[in-house]
């Protein structure tokens, strides 16, 4: 192949150029203008469910303000996904609060709604008091149960913040993510189903608490004629930059979504009879997958070329990290790691121009969460030591994964 397949990579269409060249030149290059009012607008038409819509710098700054706006605070408890990115339990600790780790159901991939009402029944035996809040994870962009985990909220009285960063245009019962609790949660970066390059939104019930959220955004500015703050706010407003190139991207949103399930058909037809290889579905009917990333499960039996040199030499920067810096390390273990035969198919999928990476490793294995509360069932570890990323994005050609496939199949041995 004389290019690289990537992982993942939103695709840019005409109508970008179109809303930015506008912000420029009508000097609106700052966080907020028609752009941002014109995208929130966007996406609450796509999204449905008369959501309300915050435009904002990051998924992550989206999940911080759901968070505070439930009240979220030093010493609080929040029941989180451990088969997720790290995005999803971090804000929890930016405010003081520790999350809780529920581990994952088989089908899904996702929260494991059994596991999550014995995290709340023995927390308020342990604590004396409920969470403050739940956050499922659309992992993949698969959904999770949200009949269940939203029936066991209401039942114990516990606000859902949805983080479907991966999970744009993925729906539950023909229903869109993010539209369940009483916060969603959506992502933009570069290698989401859309982009405006980086940045994020906040989907909510309602106009009062689009203000609040919009007014911790905006740095909680009171109503003097100086500056005057009563509250600590956050600079967490998209530009109208960003947004405009969001507008743009709203004109391709579904036939993103669309690609992408043609590539996950694609994977189904040519892996179905490769012995030791297992593609994820949607588990019923009910689920409706975006498949933001392909992703497939290999047989710890399976044998892969390459396997006895998989850990041989330490990893030189991140694996898919050219985004970000990373520590150097000399160590070529860690307790909980992908098999050989992952690792080794990586590798030679690498070696070949494309782009793969392992699953989310479960948070409640992360060191920085090494005395963190966690419910665990053995799933998402399983899972993260068997699983691979395949490219999946809109540059992924029909040549191009059957491409992945043939060295796929080429490096079983």
């Amino acid at each position: 192949m004389d290019k690289r397949i990537y992982l993942c990579l939103a695709h840019m269409s005409g109508e970008e150029q179109k809303f930015i060249k506008e912000a420029f030149d009508t000097n609106w290059v700052v966080p907020l203008g028609p752009n941002v009012n014109g995208f929130e607008a966007d996406l609450e038409r796509f999204i449905g469910e008369d959501r309300r819509v915050v435009a904002l710098s990051a998924g992550t700054a989206a999940l911080h303000l759901a968070l505070l706006a439930c009240k979220v605070g030093q010493g609080d408890e929040v029941i989180v996904q451990s088969f997720t990115f790290c995005a999803s339990s971090h804000p929890i600790t930016y405010l003081g609060a520790s999350p809780v780790f529920v581990d994952s159901e088989l089908d899904t991939w996702n929260m494991d709604p059994v596991l999550l009402e014995i995290a709340i029944k023995d927390r308020i035996v342990q604590t004396g008091r409920k969470p403050k809040a739940i956050i499922p994870v659309a992992l993949y962009g698969m959904p999770y149960d949200c009949e269940r985990i939203m029936e066991i909220a209401n039942r114990y009285d516990i606000p859902v913040i949805e983080d479907a960063a991966e999970g744009f245009g993925s729906k539950f019962d023909g229903r869109m993510l993010s539209t369940y609790g009483k916060y969603g949660v959506l992502s933009f970066n570069g290698n989401k189903m859309i982009t405006t390059s980086g940045g994020g939104a906040l989907t909510c019930t309602n106009d009062e608490d689009k203000r609040e959220i919009m007014f911790y955004a905006t740095q909680a500015r009171e109503s003097y004629p100086y500056y005057q703050h009563e509250k600590i706010g956050y600079n967490y407003r998209m530009s109208n930059i960003c947004a405009g190139i969001g507008r743009g991207q709203m004109f391709v949103a579904t036939d993103h979504i669309a690609h992408h399930k043609h590539i996950q058909s694609l994977y189904r037809e040519l892996f179905k009879d490769v012995d030791g290889i297992a593609l994820h579905e949607n588990p019923s009917s009910r689920y409706d997958s975006n498949f933001w990333l392909c992703t497939i499960i290999l047989d710890p039996k399976l044998q892969v070329k390459g396997e006895k040199d998989a850990y041989k030499n330490t990893i030189q920067g991140a694996v898919g990290g050219a985004a970000g810096v990373t520590h150097v390390t000399s160590i070529l273990h860690t307790d909980c790691e992908p098999n050989l035969n992952v690792e080794a198919m990586r590798r030679m999928l690498d070696i070949a121009n494309v782009e793969s990476r392992p699953l989310w490793k479960p948070m409640h294995k992360q060191p920085v969460y090494k005395t963190a509360i966690s419910y665990t069932n053995g799933v998402s570890e399983s899972l993260f030591k068997r699983g691979l990323c395949l490219p999946s994005g809109p540059y992924v050609s029909d040549d191009d994964v059957k491409y992945i496939v043939e060295q796929i199949k080429e490096s079983i041995g």
